[in-house]
């Protein structure tokens, strides 16, 4: 689980690091000076990716929190939402550089909200096992 993590923190960090790139680059080649949700992709990459899958990391180190199935569904669970959720940033920031009406469709809104629900039920997890571990660590090891 820990390699698995590992190579997940350096997705989101190669992801993050190319949405900065891509920002930078459509609205130079667009000439476009205004305010984008492609603005943010590099942000939510390196934060919702690099870096909660690095906390994970520590985590599981810490308290074995692999051992619990909730655990894993939480990863993955959270890997799902933030990839739907910073795609969807992408698809809509591409759309706002772009001047597309498609840019303020509800559908474009409703999946991101699928992505924050999907987030939000990942937390419910790692928290689940997270809470369990925590309390079958003896206090000494927590000092």
């Amino acid at each position: 689980m820990n390699l698995l993590l590992t190579r997940l923190a350096a997705l989101w960090t190669a992801l993050g690091l190319i949405g900065g790139l891509g920002y930078r680059e459509l609205t130079r080649s667009q000439g476009f000076e205004g305010s984008t949700q492609l603005a943010v992709v590099h942000t939510h990459a390196l934060v919702l990716g690099t870096l909660m899958m690095l906390v994970l990391l520590v985590l599981n180190q810490l308290f074995g929190l692999a051992a619990d199935r909730r655990f894993r569904w939480g990863v993955w669970t959270w890997t799902v939402g933030a990839a739907i959720t910073i795609g969807m940033q992408t698809v809509k920031g591409s759309l706002q550089v772009l001047d597309s009406g498609a840019a303020t469709s509800k559908a474009l809104a409703g999946i991101s909200g699928l992505g924050h629900i999907t987030l939000t039920a990942a937390f419910v997890l790692l928290f689940l096992a997270l809470l369990t571990r925590v309390a079958a660590t003896p206090e000494t090891a927590r000092a």
